[in-house]
């Protein structure tokens, strides 16, 4: 998978599956752009992927910090190649219960910072005739109890992935997603072991996800070999998918 020089930003990669992600892509030879609010996180992960790799805090929620991550990559290294919307968030509740600022923030997290930095990198991606855009869904697109602004959020990122596609594929960019199920990170791992154990068996493949299994797929949606591919989403969830819509 060819990626090599390839500049990419890689939004809420400051630990968990941005992480991952941005560790696979500087594996295979690209140029990272790390991102996330927490300085120390952005920091650490620049410090240990090395030469190639720089950080920048920013709320990518917001247009001010959507455009200067975006400007940050173009005048590091003069281009912008990838771009992983990878931030999110989740506030769980019940619709009857659940409050308008817990809809307001899953929102703007998980669907508007996408709009923001997909609008930011477009026309540096136009100008260059080329780019790949990777927008993280998920599976819970599909819908569940007490993730009606999670959900409604996820697949609202497919939607929006879809309408990309469509519109930059004369530009030689293409735009897809990838969908994780259960992934090893810090907000799992703060789970009970029991509810760890109960979700696990949810998946058919019997084992729960890693950060390197999402930035697998990234890379393959991000390298050359995959320029044919567009307007689609990949999902990465041990099976657990399946059946479920």
């Amino acid at each position: 998978m060819n990626v090599k020089d390839r500049v990419a930003i890689v939004t809420g990669s400051g630990q968990g599956i941005g992480e991952g992600i941005a560790r696979v892509l500087a594996e295979a030879g690209a140029r990272v752009v790390v991102n996330d609010l927490d300085q120390a996180r952005v920091d650490e992960v620049v410090a240990d992927i090395g030469d190639g790799a720089i950080g920048h805090v920013a709320n990518v929620a917001t247009a001010e910090g959507a455009e200067s991550l975006i400007a940050a990559a173009k005048d590091a290294f003069g281009r912008v190649d990838i771009l992983v919307n990878n931030v999110g968030t989740a506030r769980d509740g019940y619709l009857a219960k659940m409050s308008e600022d817990d809809w307001d923030t899953v929102i703007a997290v998980n669907l508007k910072s996408q709009f923001l930095t997909c609008r930011a990198v477009a026309p540096i991606m136009m100008e260059q005739e080329s780019g790949r855009i990777i927008n993280i869904t998920s599976r819970a697109w599909l819908g569940g109890p007490g993730q009606a602004n999670y959900a409604a959020s996820k697949g609202a990122v497919i939607s929006l992935t879809r309408t990309l596609a469509l519109e930059m594929a004369r530009f030689g960019i293409t735009a897809n997603c990838i969908a994780p199920a259960l992934v090893d990170t810090p907000l799992f791992r703060g789970l009970k072991e029991e509810v760890q154990e109960r979700l696990v068996k949810t998946i058919p493949a019997r084992r729960i996800g890693t950060p390197a299994d999402i930035g697998n797929a990234a890379l393959f949606l991000a390298a050359d070999e995959s320029s044919y591919v567009t307007g689609q989403t990949l999902y990465v969830c041990g099976g657990r998918s399946v059946g479920a819509g």
